[in-house]
Order: structure tokens, then sequence, then C-alpha cells
């Protein structure tokens, strides 16, 4: 199956949605029916003990969502039973469109990664000729390969690095920083490339590729459980392994002879018994996109799911790090290995999840803080990459809750993203298009 290809529902996920082809990869069903949400059970002692950050005790965040900590002062409720969503193109042209992302320095533009390795300019809406970035001759492109994910650094121009993670030449992971052309504000220099961090990739599948700077400055990475089906290799529930987990870099310092810094209050930091000090967050199968709520500075993450679930993740700022989401024990809030008695205090339950009657692949969004559509104000809004759906969810409380349909279109999203003034935008992959997101009240 090729990349903008529609996928029957309920066909179970063989693979990462965004795949531009799946085919034989097979994702494994392990035997037995998953339990309703209630199901409880312990996880065992060496899990437990292998998540307690160096130097202290197992984190206590690692709960039903629930009892999770809510940010800063309440908000106003976020009622998505009354508003409709549509989509307005921008721009067309582009090919296999992948990320948005702004530049944060006035200038208005957007900046779409393309997956065979291009980084478009949009600007008053028309899409610029010549690429900002053209690394194609770097990237094995196909599957679920590519270019997968850019973030400016937050201090640009002033600091002119944009950051970048892609599946080099041998499909494995790299995150490279490359710097703005000093001849031109429309061009990055291929030749400035500083590698930063390097993942070798077991599968060519689950590859993660988000990158996203939090408001603490420093620079969060997406990174999948390493493919095939069922995470044979236990890399989600593993903290020796980079795989299955959302990082935290600081790319403003270097230590210990790499080109980045470890945050001091990275919950592994200084471990010496080999869990991984980048890690902020793990359990995750593959975490294809994730953004910060720009108020709260909530962390939202969409979980790609294996043969039924889908799954929407919440770390709220504030909450210590070290949580623990819960791929491959459970597949959202459902048992997956074992099939059943999977539950554990130390696993963190998704905020929403749907079933693959309704979709394959969910596509995480953001929680939109614009001006320019009231109805849309303050709700998380993420789509489903196979069926088109559109669903949104309040995300100013905590606890599981239903998402509620707010469109269902043709489109193939494969991310979405903000401006500069927080307009919301997706991308469709097949129709290689860049759309902005509106509302209505209903």
């Amino acid at each position: 199956m090729r990349f903008g290809d529609r996928r029957p529902v309920p066909r179970p996920l063989l693979a990462f949605g965004v795949a531009i082809v799946i085919g034989t990869l097979g994702c494994g069903q392990p035997t037995g029916t998953p339990p309703s949400a209630t199901a409880t059970g312990s996880a065992s002692s060496a899990a437990a003990s292998q998540g307690s950050p160096a130097g202290s005790i197992a984190p206590s965040g690692s709960v039903a969502p629930s009892e999770s900590v809510a940010s800063g002062s309440p908000l106003p409720a976020f009622d998505p039973a009354h508003v409709a969503v549509g989509f307005a193109t921008v721009v067309g042209g582009l090919v296999a469109p992948l990320a948005i992302v702004n530049a944060g320095d006035g200038s208005g533009r957007l900046f779409v990664a393309q997956q065979g390795g291009q980084i478009r300019i949009v600007r008053n809406g028309k899409l610029v000729a010549q690429p900002f970035l053209d690394i194609a001759d770097r990237i094995t492109s196909g599957g679920e390969r590519g270019l997968l994910g850019v973030a400016f650094h937050p201090g640009y121009p002033a600091d002119p690095r944009v950051f970048v993670d892609y599946t080099d030449k041998n499909g494995d992971t790299r995150v490279s920083a490359f710097r703005v052309d000093p001849a031109s504000p429309d061009r990055l220099d291929p030749a400035s490339e500083q590698r930063l961090l390097f993942v070798k990739q077991p599968y060519p599948n689950h590859n993660g590729g988000a990158l996203v700077f939090g408001p603490d400055g420093f620079l969060y990475i997406s990174l999948g459980d390493g493919g095939s089906g069922g995470d044979p290799q236990g890399n989600g529930q593993s903290l020796t392994t980079l795989l299955g987990k959302t990082l935290r870099i600081d790319v403003d310092r270097t230590s210990s002879g790499q080109p980045y810094a470890i945050p001091s209050d990275n919950p592994y930091a200084g471990a010496t018994d080999g869990r991984k000090p980048e890690i902020w967050l793990w359990g995750l199968r593959n975490p294809w996109r994730m953004s910060f709520d720009r108020l709260t500075g909530d962390l939202w993450i969409g979980d790609v799911g294996q043969d039924r679930w889908e799954e929407v993740d919440v770390q709220r700022a504030g909450t210590p790090a070290g949580t623990n989401f819960g791929w491959n024990r459970m597949e959202a809030n459902h048992c997956y290995l074992p099939p059943s008695d999977c539950r554990s205090p130390g696993l963190t339950l998704p905020v929403a999840e749907y079933g693959h009657d309704q979709g394959c692949t969910v596509i995480g969004g953001d929680v939109y803080r614009g001006t320019g559509q009231p109805a849309l104000l303050g709700g998380y809004f993420f789509a489903d990459y196979c069926t088109g759906r559109v669903w949104a969810i309040d995300p100013s409380v905590d606890g599981f809750r239903t998402p509620t349909v707010v469109a269902d279109t043709k489109h193939n999203f494969t991310a979405f993203g903000e401006d500069q003034g927080g307009e919301l935008y997706a991308v469709d992959i097949s129709a290689g298009q860049l759309l902005r997101v509106t509302g209505t009240s209903r």
C-alpha cells in the first residue's frame, strides 16, 4: 500500500498509518481478548525498579488520567459538541507533506516538511518555488522513512539553527541542525549540517520523528518502538534504549563529548545502570505527532496504535517526568501483553482513544489558542489518517473522555501545526495540500 491510498477500516493496522508501503510488515496480535477499561493488574518488579529516576523513588505521576496534575488556574470549558470544523485550502503542489511549523520571526511564513527531503516555504498564501532545504541525497524516503520532523530554535533568527529529524541512507534516525544561509533568509545551508543524535533502527517502521521545543527551551524528540509489530524487542518498556520514548535534550550546551547536554531534571540524568539520560517519557509505540499547548505548557501526544486502538496522551506541565504510557503492556486502555491483568500503578492511561472501527492511525494535533476562529478556542483537535475523521476534546479537564467527532472529511491528514499567532493548519498527503482549520458553532 502506498502513502495516500485510503485503507479500509476496520482492517487491522499493520504498521504506522502514514507508511507509503505497509504491505507485509505484519503486526501480530497476542492471544486473548483485551479487557474493559476497568481491568487491573500489577507490573513486574523488574519493570517497576527500572522506571525509578536516578537517585529517587519511582515516579508518582503514573496514574489514571483522572488523577493527573492539571496545570495552572482553571481554564474556560470547551464543549466540542457545539463545534463544527472545516478545512480551507491554502496551497497545493506539495509532495508528501508531513509536518508544519513556523519560524517565530514575525515573517508570517509557514514551513512544510516533505517526506522526500525538502522543506517548502509558504508565504502570503503562495508556495515559494525554491525549497528552504533539500537533503534528498542524504535520506531514505519511502515506507515510514524520510524527512519526518522540523523545529526552529526558539531564539531564531538570532540563533539561526533549524533542527530536522530524518532517516539516513541506512534507514537509521538522525537529528541534525542546519543554519540559515547568511545570504538568504529563505535558504538553509545544506553544508552546515551538525549531527546531534543517531539512533539505530532495527526495522523500517515506527520511527516517530516529531521535533518540538518546549516552553523550557529544550528540544523534545519522539521515537517509535523500532518497528515490526507488537514491539518484539520490548523497547517500549526498556529504559536502556531510546526507542519508544520522548527524549529531552539541551541543544545550547554540550557535555561528555556529545553535541548536546542532558537537562539536570531529566528523570534518568546521572543514571549509571544503563538507563538513558535523554529519556523524558516512555512506554510509547509510535508517537508520530506531539505539540505543546502554548498557554498551559502541557505536552499532547498522538500515539499510533497496534491492531485495535489509537490513543491520545498528555503530560501535564509540572507533572514529574518519567511517565510510562504503557506500551506494550497496554494498547490505549486495553491489555496487550499480557492479554489480561496488565494494569499497574506504574502506568499512565490515555485521556482519549478510538477503535479501528473508526480509523487506523491517530494524527496528534494542537490545542487552539488563536484569535481568528473563536469557536475553536481552547479545544484540542486531532484526526485519523485513514478515514479523515476529526475529533476534539476539552483539554482543560483531567480524566478519560470519549472524543467528539467534529468533522468527517476525505482528507489523508498527516500533521497539524500552528502559525506564529496560534492559527491552526493541517496537511493532506494525498492531495499535497496545506489546509487552514476553520470552526463554526453548531
